[in-house]
């Protein structure tokens, strides 16, 4: 009787595990809805990461957030620290970009660790 107990409230105990998540964070989001749709994608180097919007005609300016929202909730989450070190344009010294169709393409890598 006390095994049969002991069993069930082991099986219960570890579906559970399952059930709730203890880090809450992997939820992230914002407080307010962002204006443009962001996906990051991570290199060879899981530190090098690329965020791709798509822009509807927008520039640079329009896009950062979004883009800096998702650099920095990935870089948080994997690396502990929310630090990246976005490719710089040597002509304009601001967030380098390349443009696919109407998409803007940057780049980045995740400095904590």
């Amino acid at each position: 009787m006390i095994r049969l107990v002991l069993i069930a409230s082991l099986a219960f105990g570890a579906a559970s595990c399952s059930t709730f998540s203890r880090d809450k964070s992997r939820n992230a989001d914002t407080e307010r809805a962002l204006p443009f749709k962001a996906k990051l994608s991570s290199g060879d180097d899981k530190r090098d990461i690329e965020i791709r919007v798509q822009n509807k005609g927008a520039g640079v300016e329009e896009v950062r957030e979004s883009v800096r929202f998702e650099a920095t909730k990935y870089c948080l989450l994997n690396y502990g620290g929310s630090d990246a070190e976005w490719k710089l344009s040597s002509v304009s010294k601001d967030w380098a970009f390349t443009q696919d169709g109407d998409t803007l393409v940057f780049n980045a890598r995740c400095t904590k660790r």
